[in-house]
């Protein structure tokens, strides 16, 4: 469901079916270092300025290798996400978004 537009992730809503605001988990997945979670709501926070910890969830691979943190928020906007999705890309320690 993300898209390019000149090398630059996009949300494609349409296709998601969003109406703002509304509720959105983020799935962000890499190696499972002591501070990837951490890392990870750095950057939903700057976008997301009333972001609740209390939503956010993690799971370990099955041999342990990798993290996926899922932040779930309320999204204001497509502008928004594009903006959280193109920081998130731009970190060389982010191996896959959902």
């Amino acid at each position: 469901m993300i898209r390019r537009e000149n090398g630059i992730p996009m949300i494609d809503t349409a296709k998601l079916g969003l109406q703002f605001p509304c509720s959105f988990p983020l799935k962000a997945m890499g190696y499972n270092d002591d501070d990837f979670e951490a890392l990870i709501v750095s950057i939903v926070r700057r976008h997301v300025p009333l972001f609740d910890e209390e939503a956010v969830t993690s799971r370990t691979s099955h041999g342990g290798k990798y993290l996926a943190v899922t932040a779930t928020f309320i999204a204001d906007s497509r502008e928004q996400l594009d903006g959280l999705y193109q920081e998130l890309s731009d970190n060389k320690r982010v191996l896959m978004l959902l």
